[in-house]
């Protein structure tokens, strides 16, 4: 029987020692799993055994190997293009992660890694940008970065800059999460404005946007939303459900024309050129 996912001893609620070393930011579940079934976790001293249950009073030594192994592990920020899939291909679309080689590395990174094609292995996308979104896409080896982004107590701040077109409250008609709408534009804050959709678009939808909207039955967490440009608003959003900027426009009657992430957490897109990536340097941090 496996262990049950928490208990009490001596009056402490426990805890499995995977979810624990999770939550103090030392590695992900399954490098903990791996990591006990290696010989290197100890509990107050003791060898640790898989699926053990600990209280927040256990002292929890991991061996320096694992530190080692970890400190290899790399994140990736890359500047996804449109016509790319984030996660595994689907459709006969390429995924994010075969623009991952020599060739797109960007020539300005200012970190000194050089690459290498164990760094290619377990390297996931932390969250989903859609095929035709773009902007910054971020993938890792690290689960300690991966938790942090996509886990399930997760609130960090990711900003996308959104063109769109005002067809009037209910003409946009909703779609479902799965639907793919029509292919975005490519977005360039160099562009003309040719269209003033902030002029005609009633501010109490505004307001709607920024809190006041449900998806899936459930109301969403407020959110972030100003006009970055007469055509153009800048969401910043602390969830992530699928298709969600598309589907809160469509509830306020904005089409959706163009849409890209510049921003999550204390990272930003900068100046990486589209198609290309960088490492995250050792002095960034989410």
């Amino acid at each position: 029987m496996p262990a049950p996912a928490t208990g009490t001893v001596g009056g402490l609620p426990t805890s499995r020692l995977n979810k624990r070393m999770a939550e103090l930011g030392l590695c992900s579940r399954r490098e903990a799993d791996d990591w006990v079934e290696q010989g290197w976790v100890k509990v107050n001293g003791v060898v640790a055994t898989m699926g053990q249950q600990v209280t927040a009073a256990d002292r929890i030594e991991v061996d320096k190997i694992a530190q080692g192994f970890q400190e290899q592990r790399v994140t990736i920020l890359l500047n996804k293009p449109i016509g790319y899939v984030s996660g595994q291909a689907e459709d006969g679309h390429t995924p994010a992660v075969a623009l991952i080689n020599p060739r797109t590395h960007w020539r300005d990174d200012p970190s000194r890694n050089r690459f290498s094609p164990p760094q290619l292995r377990g390297l996931a996308p932390c969250g989903r940008l859609d095929i035709d979104s773009v902007g910054l896409l971020v993938l890792t080896q690290d689960g300690r970065v991966a938790r942090q982004i996509i886990g399930e107590d997760s609130v960090m701040e990711k900003e996308y800059l959104v063109r769109v077109v005002y067809q009037a409250s209910g003409q946009a008609a909703p779609h479902h999460p799965s639907e793919r709408s029509a292919p975005l534009q490519e977005i360039n804050e160099r562009d003309p404005v040719s269209t003033n959709v902030q002029a005609v678009f009633p501010k109490e939808l505004l307001e709607r946007l920024r809190h006041g909207l449900s998806l899936d039955g459930e109301p969403l967490k407020p959110a972030k939303v100003d006009w970055q440009n007469p055509e153009q608003l800048r969401f910043v959003l602390t969830e992530g459900k699928k298709r969600q900027i598309r589907r809160m426009c469509e509830l306020v009657g904005l089409k959706v024309v163009g849409l890209k992430r510049i921003r999550i957490g204390r990272v930003t897109l900068g100046n990486l050129p589209v198609g290309q990536w960088r490492y995250l340097s050792p002095n960034e941090r989410f």
